[in-house]
């Protein structure tokens, strides 16, 4: 079992920034990879960047390509979102998940940690 906290997250405003960190405990051995998610009121579960531990390989939605910034520790097991530039529709609740390896479906993911809200206000 793999288990994720995350923190970071709150009320800002547009323009401003926030970094959101996961830190990975448990059988650590058991992913790869690690995402970030975010899902708006109505809206699908979206993926917005994902890091693979393994080789350092990074995919970023292109909603937020250029204004956010994953980057992961692994010493400390952790990875960081750094979210620059933020826009009222970035509000959302993000997640943190574990997968065998990155890929754009929440399916692939087996471990999830808490959502955490984050509000963009204009």
């Amino acid at each position: 079992q793999v288990q994720l906290v995350k923190s970071g997250g709150g009320l800002v405003q547009a323009g401003e920034s926030l970094r959101l960190s996961c830190v990975a405990s448990g059988s650590t051995s058991d992913y790869s990879a690690i995402g970030w998610f975010r899902q708006a009121p109505g809206k699908e579960r979206e993926v917005m960047s994902c890091i693979n531990i393994s080789n350092g390989k990074i995919f970023y939605a292109e909603s937020v390509k250029g204004r956010f910034t994953i980057s992961s520790d692994n010493a400390k097991n952790s990875v960081y979102l750094q979210m620059n530039g933020l826009k009222p529709d970035d509000t959302a609740v993000y997640y943190c998940a574990a997968a065998d390896a990155c890929g754009s479906s929440s399916y692939l993911y087996d471990y999830w940690g808490q959502g955490t809200q984050v509000t963009v206000s204009s």
